[in-house]
């Protein structure tokens, strides 16, 4: 009876690893629950509540447009940790208008392994500190064994 190479036996147990290694689904989430993003909610305890996050999770960013009773939101990604405890918006990239969380909401992929810090920047920010608008996730390889 013949031994197995190294080669042999390596590709075997890669083989079988991997078909142990399943990458699971990502998942939908609308930001907030149902109650959406908006003013004066606590996005801090929400995300602690609904974590972890996983990346290629999609969060739904679910928002009424401008009328009477708010000035609008937005959806902005901060450029760092900094910037996101202090709200400042001066490098930060806008994601969603105030009209583009209408509906089925707006989407954004965690598609990488890093921080990511959201917040509605209108009126200089003022949605971020007096409104609690702002979440930040880091998302996790997801693997079912």
């Amino acid at each position: 009876m013949a031994l197995m190479s190294s080669a042999q036996l390596g590709f075997i147990l890669l083989v079988a690893t991997a078909s142990l290694l399943e990458v699971s689904e990502a998942k939908t989430i609308v930001v907030g629950g149902s109650k959406g993003w908006r003013f004066g909610f606590n996005y801090t305890d929400w995300a602690l509540k609904n974590s972890p996050f996983y990346i290629n999770d999609e969060l739904v960013f679910k928002y009424d447009p401008p009328r009477k009773t708010n000035s609008g939101y937005s959806v902005y990604l901060l450029p760092n940790l900094w910037s996101y405890i202090t709200c400042d918006f001066r490098k930060a990239k806008i994601l969603a208008s105030e009209t583009q969380g209408k509906g089925r909401g707006f989407k954004v992929a965690l598609n990488q392994w890093r921080p990511y810090y959201f917040a509605s920047g209108k009126k200089d920010g003022y949605n971020c500190k007096k409104g609690h608008m702002k979440l930040f996730a880091v998302p996790l390889p997801r693997w079912n064994y």
